[in-house]
């Protein structure tokens, strides 16, 4: 039995909400599935147990996408939490409620928190340079720019944070900041803001952070070593941005006409509008799950916004005087076969492509035995994935019952239960430890646990063969008091991963004619009761569906390219692009230019050139200096960006494209007469453009 205290606990969970502008993936399962099960257990070990969660709905790109798909964004938000509200229960994902950031219960209460915080003192109104989306025609949220970080260097970062070294920042930090709405350099645009002074609440965010067990202790020491700073020479926090000027979709702020709440302020404020939502179907009070010190509050979040909910969430609360998370759970992110996933290489895998090819418990108990209570990172290695399910859940779990209840599906089992050698004892005594592991989301080391009961168990029933026994008359007892041994094993294991496999859970229920609706279940065995006609219970894995589902997702990734180029997108084209590592994030990065006429076209005069020298630039951390000959003598100087990629002694020989007509440059180190081509993000992704063989310098290229 869990450690606990006779008194059942009152629990208010959520789980990050989804953005209702792309479908969920097998990234995103990762945080529902932990959360679901911690959920499910508290709910068998007899916890009273609120789970809500709702989809994140306001924002420019939400605005944006419903413009380009010529519909309103009420439309756009109602079908994606169709979509995501279907995935999330095919991967039996249960709600107590699954709301939307855009109702009026949110706005209503967006309403009520801001009028605390203004009374507190903590508002403030400033002139903002924000970047600007020309193409768009909007200012962009932080999510909407990527570019260079400030502080490390480290490229391709979001707008607010780097996850590359942890630094916070604005979006018009970044070097070489791009728009991820139209791949446009963004503009610096004035624009008033409000914002939220929360260096005045730097003390009590102090304690609240050294709060026993409210956070991970990385978690805590991330937010004193990058934000807080140490007690005697504090760091100043910086003050938070929470408005945005039109066009933006969201609630207007009813004291700033034109201005509207960054979708950062709403969003976790949806938290306690579908806690709202919940209580209202269920005759509740709010202020028994929000303003109650009996009521447990618990956050399921990824790391990437730990400093939205350990920092400006707190502070949001305490101000209005609202519950404080009792515990935020935050986990790390997920790669598969060792890196990121990729479209490309069909790994950024969609739930609903997932569920078209496998079953959705495998994955549930995958994240399971991969998942601690840590935050880090963990990968889904998918030949592992096969082997784990198949050896583990078919091998030793569902064997225990396919290997006996087909033998006593006429007689039940057995009146008493039969001496076993202190297996069900010794099982049950484990069930404290999975408990505890459970409690605090250490679901692998509960994996081992468990299936250490199902390594004790299958032995037995080995050595015991009662496919053997049943040959003779003689043994009809000893038959059914082994199968009594081992359906009763199986189902104290059924017991254990109910949280983890509840369709499992509800299978032996019904095998053994008594549902598994308690973890005190797994204490005491069940006897005398009638056995049901042996059903199937799990399949195993096939490396091919496994396949299947990465080329699906390869081709969906390839059609969506092959129409922005104008291509009719059949099955053989999607098969056919499938084969290539060719990702879309070039393309979005700079967008195709506007259409030229050839004459246009012509005026760029492209020759072929051979590099005959090549060095390096003193004090020039970027630059080689090359000389070009176009045959016959003539010859051109060009320094040119790509130190960090080539070696000067690699280049002499090799033919390039050259621009011949660009007018020249006068440089510190001399002129620059022309430019080679090249393409690539820049540094050490710089690749020079060459002809094939046969090619000469001085020939134009057409």
């Amino acid at each position: 039995m869990p450690a606990e205290s006779p008194a059942k606990r009152r629990l208010l969970v959520t789980s990050a909400l989804p953005y209702a502008n792309g479908p969920i993936h097998i990234g995103h399962l990762v945080e529902y599935l932990q959360t679901d099960i911690w959920v499910r257990f508290q709910k068998l070990t007899g916890n009273r147990c609120v789970y809500v969660c709702a989809d994140d709905t306001h924002g420019t790109a939400i605005m944006i996408r419903a413009r380009q798909e010529g519909r309103t964004e009420v439309e756009l938000i109602a079908d994606m939490q169709r979509q995501h509200e279907a995935d999330f229960t095919d991967f039996l994902i249960e709600f107590d409620n699954y709301g939307s950031t855009n109702s009026p219960e949110n706005e209503r209460l967006c309403g009520e928190l801001w009028k605390s915080i203004r009374e507190a003192g903590l508002v403030k109104e400033e002139e903002v340079q924000q970047l600007f989306d020309p193409q768009a025609g909007t200012f962009l949220a932080d999510r909407f720019v990527r570019g260079t970080c400030p502080k490390c260097g480290a490229t391709d970062q979001p707008g607010d944070n780097c996850s590359n070294c942890g630094s916070a920042y604005t979006p018009a930090d970044l070097v070489d900041p791009r728009s991820t709405l139209s791949g446009a350099t963004p503009e610096l645009r004035a624009a008033p803001h409000l914002f939220i002074e929360l260096e005045k609440l730097h003390a009590f965010l102090r304690d609240w952070v050294e709060t026993a067990d409210a956070l991970q202790p990385e978690i805590a020491n991330y937010l004193k070593g990058h934000f807080l700073g140490p007690k005697e020479k504090p760091l100043v926090l910086r003050d938070w941005d929470v408005s945005r000027p039109a066009p933006y979709f969201g609630f207007e702020i009813p004291d700033a006409p034109g201005n509207y709440w960054y979708v950062w302020f709403d969003a976790p404020i949806g938290y306690i509008a579908s806690t709202q939502q919940w209580c209202e179907k269920n005759n509740e009070k709010l202020d028994d799950w929000w303003r109650s010190a009996e009521c447990e509050v618990h956050h399921f979040i990824g790391k990437d916004i730990t400093y939205f909910h350990t920092l400006f969430w707190p502070g949001m609360l305490k101000t209005a005087g609202l519950s404080l998370p009792t515990k935020v759970h935050i986990h790390g992110f997920l790669t598969v076969d060792g890196e990121k996933m990729s479209k490309s290489k069909g790994t950024f895998v969609d739930a609903r492509t997932y569920l078209k090819h496998l079953d959705p418990q495998w994955l549930r108990y995958y994240y399971a035995s991969k998942l601690s209570s840590r935050v880090d990172d963990f990968d889904l290695t998918l030949d592992d994935f096969v082997t784990k399910v198949n050896t583990d859940l078919v091998g030793k779990v569902v064997n225990l019952a396919s290997r006996a209840a087909k033998f006593v599906e006429k007689t039940g089992l057995s009146k008493e239960y039969p001496d076993d050698g202190g297996l069900f004892e010794q099982a049950a005594k484990a069930g404290a430890e999975i408990a505890a592991a459970y409690e605090r989301c250490d679901y692998s080391h509960a994996m081992r646990l468990v299936l250490a009961c199902a390594d004790r168990a299958n032995p037995f029933v080995e050595n015991e063969k009662p496919w053997e026994l049943r040959k003779d008359l003689a043994n009809a007892q000893r038959v059914q008091d082994v199968c009594t041994i081992a359906l009763n094993l199986f189902r104290q294991i059924a017991v254990y991963l109910a949280p983890v496999l509840p369709k499992l859970a509800q299978q032996a229920g019904e095998l053994l004619n008594e549902p598994i609706t308690s973890w005190d279940q797994s204490q005491t065995p069940l006897v005398g009761t009638p056995v049901a006609k042996f059903q199937h219970l799990m399949q195993r894995v096939e490396t091919e569906k496994v396949q299947a589902m990465i080329d699906e997702t390869k081709a969906s990734s390839a059609a969506p390219e092959a129409a922005a180029a104008g291509l009719e997108v059949n099955d053989g084209l999607a098969a056919a692009l499938a084969k290539y590592d060719d990702g879309p994030e070039p393309l979005a990065a700079e967008p195709l230019a506007e259409d030229c006429v050839y004459d246009d076209f012509m005026k760029v005069d492209l020759r072929i050139a051979r590099v005959v020298e090549a060095n390096h630039v003193e004090g020039a951390d970027k630059l080689l200096q090359l000389t070009l000959s176009l045959g016959g003598g003539e010859t051109r100087n060009v320094f040119a960006g790509i130190k960090k990629a080539y070696k000067p002694e690699d280049l002499v020989g090799r033919l390039v494209m050259y621009v011949a007509n660009l007018a020249p440059r006068k440089m510190k180190f001399g002129v620059s007469t022309g430019m080679v081509a090249a393409s690539g993000p820049g540094g050490e992704e710089v690749f020079l453009l060459s002809p094939d063989s046969g090619a000469k310098p001085g020939q134009r290229v057409h």
